[in-house]
C-alpha cells in the first residue's frame, strides 16, 4: 500500500474529519466568547468596580524611551487585564463544554428498559407441577 493512499485512508477516516470540523466550530466559538467576553461581561463588571477597563490594567516595568539615536524604545508592561479577560473567557468556555458535554451524556444514557413478566414456565415444567399437585390430592 503505498503512502498516498494510506494517507487518504488516514484522511477519510470518520475520527479525522470529526476532529476536522471541531476544530473549526471551535475557532469560531472562541470569537464569540472573546466577544462575550470583552463587550458584554466586562464593561458591566468594570463599571461596577468602578469604572475599570480591565483590558487597559497593567503593571509598567519601563516607561517607553527615546535612544539616542531617536529610535522609540516601548515600554515593559505586565498587562494582567488582558489575563483576566483570558482567564475569564477559558471559564466561560470550560463550562460551556461541560454543559454540552452533560447534554451529550444524557441524550446518550439509554433509558432502562421496563423490567419484562417473567417467561412461563416451559410445557414440561407445567406438566410435572400438575403430576405433583395431584399426588398430593391423592396422599391427602
Amino acid at each position: 500500500m503505498g503512502m498516498i493512499s494510506e494517507f487518504k485512508e488516514f484522511a477519510m477516516r470518520g475520527n479525522v474529519i470529526d476532529l476536522a470540523v471541531g476544530v473549526v466550530i471551535g475557532a469560531a466559538f472562541g470569537k464569540i466568547v472573546t466577544a462575550l467576553v470583552e463587550k458584554i461581561i466586562m464593561p458591566p463588571l468594570g463599571w461596577l468596580i468602578g469604572g475599570i477597563d480591565f483590558s487597559d490594567l497593567a503593571w509598567t516595568l519601563a516607561p517607553t524611551r527615546v535612544a539616542e539615536d531617536g529610535a522609540e524604545i516601548p515600554a515593559v508592561v505586565i498587562a494582567y487585564g488582558e489575563f483576566f479577560n483570558t482567564v475569564i473567557q477559558f471559564v466561560i468556555v470550560a463550562f460551556a463544554i461541560f454543559l454540552l458535554i452533560k447534554a451529550v451524556n444524557r441524550l446518550a444514557r439509554k433509558k432502562p428498559a421496563p423490567e419484562a413478566a417473567p417467561a412461563a414456565p416451559p410445557e414440561d415444567v407445567l406438566l410435572l407441577r400438575e403430576i405433583r399437585d395431584a399426588l398430593r390430592r391423592d396422599q391427602a
